[in-house]
């Protein structure tokens, strides 16, 4: 395993909660990790029809923040044309009990809204 990620908390006993959130609270952080951990890595292509509703930019920009924290692995596959493969990290794979607690809380607790005045999110 890598070295632990450097964190700077100002003494809270639960700061590795909040950093831990911070990581991976951004709003595709977990989706993504969740689609690569359920079908294993994948193309920028592949990877954006399995993320309903994400804007090339902003699974580009995902993707560049989860590499810069070592959560996923960005490997050249071609490079004429130009391939790529994104994959989870060791550090991102062990995010699977997090990110399956978080499906079945939501599993749990949440239910389809009518419309988007009503939706929580």
């Amino acid at each position: 395993m890598d070295e632990q990620l450097p964190v700077w908390c100002n003494g809270e006993e639960w700061c590795s909660v909040t950093s831990t959130a911070t990581l991976i609270g951004k709003k595709w952080h977990p989706v993504v990790i969740e689609r690569l951990l359920s079908s294993g890595p994948m193309g920028f292509s592949e990877l954006q029809d399995a993320v309903d509703g994400i804007s090339s930019k902003v699974l580009s920009d995902t993707l560049k923040d989860m590499e810069d924290k070592t959560l996923v692995d960005r490997e050249v596959i071609s490079d004429r044309p130009v391939r790529v493969r994104y994959s989870l990290t060791d550090r991102g794979a062990d995010l699977r009990p997090v990110i399956e607690a978080m499906d079945e809380w939501g599993t749990q607790h949440l239910r389809p809204a009518q419309d988007e005045e009503e939706s929580l999110a």
